[in-house]
């Protein structure tokens, strides 16, 4: 009972985790985009502020390999779980992309959607 216990807290944990990053990067993204929005409106010559771009150019960068990793991190937990013997049930809400699944056609069609899971 108690790896059961610890597995949802370190579930929580690495969803929450998952957000704050998905976060950050929208906000860093925004305010890249800040910048050269009010940059243009204020008639500033591109060469203003280009060292600023560059940084937050490339924390956007840093951000996204941060993601990538944590991604794989949640990969790997699956092997942890059943290291552990813990087994997984489907929960609610995210719904995951399927693995080489076509692109949109823009026409309506029946689909699978892959469930969260969650360990127990």
């Amino acid at each position: 009972m108690k790896r059961k216990i610890v597995a949802h807290k370190v579930a929580d944990q690495l969803f929450a985790a998952e957000l704050a990053i998905d976060r950050a990067l929208s906000e860093t993204a925004r305010l890249t985009s800040m910048l050269s929005d009010g940059r243009v409106e204020a008639g500033l010559s591109a060469v203003v502020g280009q060292s600023v771009m560059d940084r937050t150019c490339a924390s956007i960068v840093m951000l996204a390999n941060g993601r990538r990793e944590l991604v794989e991190a949640h990969g790997h937990l699956t092997d942890v779980r059943n290291q552990i013997g813990l087994r997984t049930v489907a929960i609610g809400g995210l719904d995951k992309p399927e693995e080489n699944a076509p692109a949109p056609t823009g026409e309506i069609t029946e689909r699978r959607t892959a469930r969260l899971h969650r360990v127990v």
